[in-house]
């Protein structure tokens, strides 16, 4: 059965009256679900650059135990061209085999200078990594008492939101789908999460600017469906204003 305007109207009030009550409960809770993701993301980046900074110490402990691989060759040939120089038959082989001794002592010198380099590195690279670690573990126990905090606040509203939200989706159900997704789409964009208002005090309820009154007329008939000129929540009622009856003194 196609409903009314009124019909949808109505539906459309209830459901954000349901919102509103979600949108409070979330409110109680205050900065605390933001503070808990900014941390979980800070402790990921600590712990990527941790895990960057180990492979990088990784790669340069390779570089030095390559080196004095390098070295212990150096030295093993060293070792044996001396004892050919023992047994050398004429100058021209003692010179060659100097000169082959003199290239593995400045191979041993470079890879020392190699080694040296890269144990430097590593240890500039540990300071950050325990700098890193110092950060993270704070971080960690900032998270620990932000995730308590915030549990408490979920387990002491928990059964009311559940409530809430089984609500919303029945009520969710009477509301057409074009106008549910122009609803949420307004809802979503609204800083206080209003999409639904009423006319209040001849101003529009979300953003308080005026609504002329042949509008606030059309509003009342609930003819079709109307929307703020300014804000773009849609209008579903004007409410009335009731004058304080002033009562006058006998004589």
């Amino acid at each position: 059965m196609e409903l009314t305007v009124a019909q949808k109207l109505d539906a459309l009030l209830k459901l954000q009256a349901i919102d509103s009550q979600l949108n409070d409960i979330r409110k109680m809770r205050g900065d605390l679900p933001e503070e808990v993701r900014d941390l979980e993301d800070e402790i990921a980046g600590f712990e990527t650059r941790i895990g960057k900074f180990n492979s990088e110490v990784s790669s340069l402990q390779d570089e030095v135990d390559r080196h004095k691989g390098i070295k212990k060759d150096a030295d093993k040939l060293i070792a044996r061209y001396k004892e050919q120089q023992m047994n050398v038959r004429n100058n021209r082989e003692f010179d060659a085999i100097t000169k082959e001794i003199e290239l593995q002592s400045l191979e041993m010198e470079l890879s020392d200078k190699k080694i040296a380099e890269s144990q430097f590195r590593m240890q500039g690279k540990q300071e950050e990594i325990n700098t890193t670690q110092e950060s993270l573990n704070l971080r960690k126990e900032d998270l620990k008492m932000k995730k308590q905090e915030l549990d408490q606040l979920v387990a002491e509203s928990e059964a009311d939101e559940r409530t809430l939200s089984l609500e919303r989706d029945e009520q969710a159900k009477n509301v057409e789908a074009r106008l549910l997704l122009s609803y949420d789409k307004i809802r979503n964009n609204a800083i206080n999460g209003l999409a639904v208002v009423t006319v209040r005090r001849g101003a529009c309820g979300g953003c308080f600017n005026v609504v002329p009154p042949q509008r606030q007329a059309d509003i009342k008939d609930k003819k079709k469906i109307i929307v703020c000129e300014h804000c773009g929540r849609i209008l579903a009622d004007v409410d009335a204003i009731v004058e304080p009856v002033a009562v006058g003194r006998g004589r």
